[in-house]
C-alpha cells in the first residue's frame, strides 16, 4: 500500500490530506492561529478544586478554564511537583532530572483536595483538544513523542508496542532502551521502531530529553499561563505519525511550509528528503490531485461506496449512527443472504475510512443489513476489527448484536472533521431567483474595477463559461479589448467548462482568486 501526503496551505489555514493507494482516507484542517494541540504542555495555575468530580478546573488561557481529573494526574505527580517548585525557585538552569530523586507514587485512590490547591502553579499537558462547549482535557503524566520512541519523565518503565509481533525483536529493543535510558527517564516504544539500530534510537532519545532540559531554562511564573513545550505543527505530526517504508510522497503548495517539512525529514528519515515535493502549478493542488472531488463525495450525509450500495451517517454529540443500504445491489440475482454479506463486508472498509476521514470519536452504532448464519456474523466481525487495524487512535469493536447492530467505541481529542458538501447554486445564490443574463457582463466589468482598485494588479484573469467567454471576446471591438482600455488593467478571458453560464473568477497574475475584502 503506497501512501502520499498533500498540504494544501494559505494565509488563515492548513489543509492536510492523506492518500493510500490514491484513495483519501485522512483529513486534518486547522487555523494558523488554532492553540491547544494534544500534546502541548503548559505552566498554568489550579483556578479551583471540584471534589464532588474528584477533578479541578486549569486556567491554561483558554476561554473555557480546562479540566484535569485525579486519575491523570498520573502516579509520579509528586515527582514532577516538586521538581517543578525547584525550577521556579531556582530561576536558572534547574538540575538534570537524571541526578533527581523521585518521591513514592500518589495514591491512585486519593482525593484531588490531598494534592492540588487552589492558585497552585502545575505542569500539564493537552490530552484533548476543545470540543463544542467544553474545554480542553488534561493530564500531568507528561510524554514527549519522537518518531520512533515517546519519553515518559519521571517514569522507570519500558513499554513496548503491541502491534510488534516478534517476541525477539521485542526483547531486543526492551535490552537496547534499559541499556541507553538515563535515570528517571521511562519510554514507550512506538511500532516503527522495529527493526531499528541503536545509534538512530539513541540519537532519538537524547534529542526528547534536550528538548524537555531545555524548555525548563530560565522558566518562571510571569505571564501565566505559559506554552513551555509546543507538539509539532500539525502537518510535522501526521509525517511523524505516519512516515513509513510506504510513503511515496508529499506534496506542498507554500514554499515555506516545504522547507519546514524538507528540514524535518532530513532530520528524522534522511532517505525520505526526495519524497517532498513543492507544487507550482496555477490550479488548486487539492484540484490538481483529485482531493477535493473525494472530500465533497465523502463528506456528505449519504456515502455511496459499491455497485449502488451506499451509507446513511447522522450525528449526535457523543453518538453516531450509521445504516448500511445494498440500494441497487437489492435487485441482482443472488440470493438475500449472499447479497447481505457482500454489501456489509464492502461497508465494513467504507465505514473504517469514514471513521478515520472525518476523525468521529465516541459511540459507533452501525445497522448492518441483516444475515442470518452465525458464521457470517464472524466474517463481518473479522473484517471490520482488520479495516480498523490500519487506525492509529484508540478504539474497541463488539461483535453484532441479537438485532444486527455493530457497536465501536474510538477515542475523541479533537473536534469531528465536518464539511459542508451542498453549495449555493452559483446563478441564484441561494435567492432562486437569477438575474437577467443581459445585465450580466456589466456585473462582471462592476466587479473587475473593484478589483483593480482595491489590490492594483497588473494582470487579471478572467474564469468564464465558454459560452459567455465566446460572446466577449468576439470580434475586433471586444468586450475584453473595451475592459482593458477603460481599467487600464491587462485583462485576459479564459473559458472554463466547470463554470456555470452566470458565474465567474478572477485571478492575478500568480493565479491567486482575488476577492473583494470585507469591510
Amino acid at each position: 500500500m503506497s501512501s502520499e501526503l498533500v498540504i494544501n496551505s494559505s494565509n488563515e489555514r492548513v489543509s492536510i490530506a492523506l492518500l493510500e493507494d490514491g484513495k483519501l482516507v485522512e483529513l486534518n484542517e486547522s487555523s494558523l492561529k488554532q492553540q491547544f494541540s494534544v500534546g502541548d504542555i503548559y505552566l498554568a495555575r489550579v483556578k479551583k478544586n471540584m471534589p464532588g468530580l474528584n477533578a479541578a478546573f486549569i486556567d491554561v488561557g483558554y476561554e473555557k478554564d480546562a479540566f484535569l481529573h485525579y486519575l491523570d494526574l498520573g502516579p509520579q505527580f509528586s515527582s514532577l511537583n516538586k521538581y517543578l517548585g525547584h525550577v521556579l525557585a531556582r530561576k536558572g538552569r534547574p538540575m538534570p532530572i537524571s541526578k533527581f530523586k523521585r518521591l513514592p507514587d500518589i495514591n491512585k485512590h486519593g482525593k484531588i483536595n490531598e494534592i492540588l490547591k487552589q492558585g497552585q502553579f502545575i505542569l500539564v499537558q493537552i490530552a484533548k483538544e476543545p470540543i463544542s462547549t467544553k474545554g480542553p482535557r488534561l493530564t500531568s503524566e507528561i510524554s514527549i513523542a519522537g518518531r520512533n520512541i515517546v519519553l515518559m519523565p519521571f517514569s522507570d518503565k519500558i513499554s513496548i508496542s503491541s502491534k510488534i509481533s516478534s517476541q525477539e525483536e521485542k526483547d531486543r529493543l526492551k535490552n537496547l532502551l534499559t541499556a541507553i535510558r538515563p535515570q528517571n527517564f521511562g519510554i514507550i516504544v512506538r511500532t516503527v521502531a522495529e527493526g531499528k539500530k541503536v545509534a538512530e534510537l539513541d540519537n532519538e532519545l537524547r534529542t526528547l530529553v534536550k528538548k524537555w532540559e531545555q524548555s525548563f531554562d530560565h522558566l518562571t511564573t510571569k505571564g501565566l499561563p505559559r506554552l513551555v513545550i509546543s507538539e509539532l505543527s500539525r502537518e510535522s505530526a501526521v509525517v511523524r505519525d505516519h512516515l513509513n517504508g510506504n510513503f511515496d510522497g508529499i506534496h506542498i503548495s507554500d514554499e515555506k511550509v516545504f522547507g519546514e517539512m524538507k528540514d524535518y525529514i532530513r532530520e528524522v528519515a534522511p532517505e525520505k528528503e526526495k519524497i517532498v515535493k513543492l507544487y507550482t502549478g496555477k490550479e488548486p493542488i487539492f484540484d490538481k490531485l483529485g482531493v477535493l472531488k473525494q472530500i465533497k463525495a465523502a463528506f456528505g450525509k449519504t456515502v455511496s461506496f459499491k455497485q449502488g450500495a451506499y451509507l446513511i451517517i447522522e450525528h449526535t454529540e457523543a453518538l453516531h449512527v450509521i445504516d448500511v443500504n445494498s440500494g441497487n445491489r437489492s435487485r441482482s440475482s443472488s440470493d438475500q443472504e449472499t447479497n447481505a454479506v457482500e454489501v456489509n463486508l464492502s461497508a465494513a472498509d467504507e465505514v473504517a475510512r469514514q471513521l478515520r476521514l472525518r476523525d468521529m470519536g465516541g459511540i459507533i452504532v452501525i445497522d448492518f443489513i441483516d444475515m442470518h448464519k452465525h458464521e457470517n456474523k464472524q466474517k463481518l466481525f473479522e473484517r471490520m476489527k482488520e479495516a480498523m487495524s490500519v487506525d492509529k487512535t484508540k478504539h474497541n469493536i463488539l461483535p453484532l448484536s441479537k438485532f444486527g447492530l455493530m457497536q465501536i467505541t474510538r477515542q475523541r481529542v479533537r473536534p469531528e472533521m465536518h464539511i459542508e458538501t451542498a453549495e449555493n447554486c452559483p446563478t441564484c445564490a441561494g435567492s432562486g431567483k437569477a438575474q437577467p443574463p443581459l445585465l450580466f457582463p456589466e456585473e462582471v466589468k462592476n466587479e473587475l474595477s473593484m478589483l483593480i482598485a482595491e489590490h492594483q494588479p497588473a494582470k487579471l484573469e478572467v474564469a468564464l463559461h465558454p459560452f459567455v467567454a465566446t460572446y466577449l471576446t468576439k470580434g475586433f471591438n471586444s468586450e475584453e479589448r473595451k475592459w482593458r482600455k477603460e481599467l487600464g488593467c491587462k485583462i485576459k478571458i479564459n473559458a472554463v467548462e466547470s463554470l456555470h453560464f452566470l458565474e465567474f473568477r478572477v485571478y492575478n497574475e500568480q493565479g491567486e482568486e482575488l476577492r473583494r475584502k470585507k469591510h
